[in-house]
């Protein structure tokens, strides 16, 4: 029996042996969201370099998504770490153990394998090496961990890889289970911003504009912002801010009614978003806590925009202050806009700190990341097979009586 016992060799990934592949989400695979995004990243490489990856995911509208994903029981709504998760409770237990026999995967990798109740069948009844990546970072900790730990730590120990995206999700985590975590990050799709775009014409008409990018949630710090951009306007009057994100800004629009240099763009088109990278002078991710890394942040980094970003845990982990944009207090429109306004001014700082920035966010690219977790996945196979050649040497010699 080889490295990958259950698999065929003749890999397509520089003559590697074929790896089964088990990627398991608990989130609804009907919702965008960053677990989603990380998932169809890796099985679109791994499937490239010919190996084989099955996605076991619950779904709103199974149709929708079957051709995606083997899709396992219906989500609801739960609140998790300030944001709303759609998870299943459906017990899967008989489909989860028959596909596991049928498949005879090499690898069973779970994201966010503590969220009910998906991920626990597969911890249960997996014979195969079994990795879990921890996405999720909150400042204070998490409730739902506090609250669980009792019952989740069987499952835990069946962990056989651990990782986490950052430093800050490593933190979270080891808060309740103590242990070693592999960093590898998100990645970003870095060719789709770090490539040519053409800046939208209705922002090219000699305003600077400031760039924010997000969903109207609180943690997002929108409103710091808008504060921010107040004191900005009355120092550089000839400035726009151009908010972008996925969700319902209304009540961010009625307050700010009366400055028409304030234009909001919810439900941008992905492709659209590099064209608004280069429509800007200036990005700003003003949250507030509990990121993980930063998808937005990255993204801006590789399409080369100057950065404004909050001095928290999840941010500070990826970008260093000075060096790649600035870094400033959460929840501060003074600070913010003190850091916008001397970009504004300096076009040769955002010059460099655009560069510097563009160089980092390569290291995020998504090939990049597969690469890691695929070698990652290797040493613990080879792992698991030196322990079971160790075993079967061991008995091999209590079996002849030496």
């Amino acid at each position: 029996m080889g490295l990958y016992g259950n698999s065929a060799q003749g890999g397509a990934d520089a003559g590697r042996p074929t790896v089964k592949i088990a990627l398991v989400s608990p989130y609804d695979w009907c919702v965008e969201g960053g677990v989603k995004t990380h998932i169809r990243h890796l099985a679109a490489s791994f499937r490239a370099w010919g190996h084989e990856v099955v996605i076991f995911a619950p779904a709103s509208d199974a149709e929708r998504v079957r051709d995606e994903v083997h899709v396992m029981g219906r989500p609801f709504s739960m609140r998790v770490s300030g944001s709303v998760a759609r998870i299943t409770f459906a017990w899967k237990s008989p489909e989860v153990k028959r596909v596991l026999q049928e498949h005879r995967f090499d690898v069973v990798h779970l994201h966010e394998p503590l969220m009910p109740l998906l991920p626990y069948h597969f911890l249960r009844y997996s014979q195969a090496v079994t990795v879990g990546t921890f996405h999720a970072a909150k400042d204070g900790g998490n409730r739902f961990y506090g609250y669980t730990t009792p019952l989740t730590r069987r499952w835990f120990r069946k962990i056989e890889g651990k990782i986490a995206v950052s430093p800050a999700a490593a933190k979270l985590v080891s808060r309740y289970f103590p242990g070693y975590f592999n960093i590898i990050p998100n990645g970003i799709d870095y060719e789709h911003f770090a490539g040519p775009a053409e800046p939208f014409p209705e922002f090219m008409d000699g305003r600077k504009n400031i760039l924010f990018v997000g969903r109207p949630e609180k943690r997002k710090g929108l409103k710091y912002l808008l504060k921010a951009y107040l004191r900005i306007r009355q120092q550089e009057p000839n400035t726009r801010l151009i908010v972008v994100g996925a969700g319902d800004f209304s009540r961010y629009e009625r307050v700010m009614a009366p400055f028409p240099d304030v234009v909001f763009r919810p439900n941008v088109p992905y492709a659209d978003l590099p064209r608004y990278h280069k429509s800007s002078t200036v990005f700003c991710a003003p949250n507030t806590g509990n990121e993980s890394q930063g998808y937005v942040l990255l993204e801006a980094l590789a399409a080369g925009d100057a950065v404004v970003a909050s001095n928290i845990e999840g941010f500070a982990g990826v970008m260093t202050n000075e060096v790649e944009g600035l870094l400033v207090r959460p929840k501060d429109p003074d600070a913010i806009a003190e850091a916008v306004v001397r970009l504004l001014r300096n076009p040769t700082l955002r010059e460099t700190f655009g560069a510097r920035g563009r160089e980092l966010a390569r290291h995020y690219s998504w090939d990049n990341v597969a690469h890691r977790v695929m070698s990652y996945y290797e040493r613990l196979l080879y792992e698991r097979q030196q322990v079971a050649e160790t075993r079967a040497r061991r008995a091999a010699l209590a079996g002849s009586g030496r």
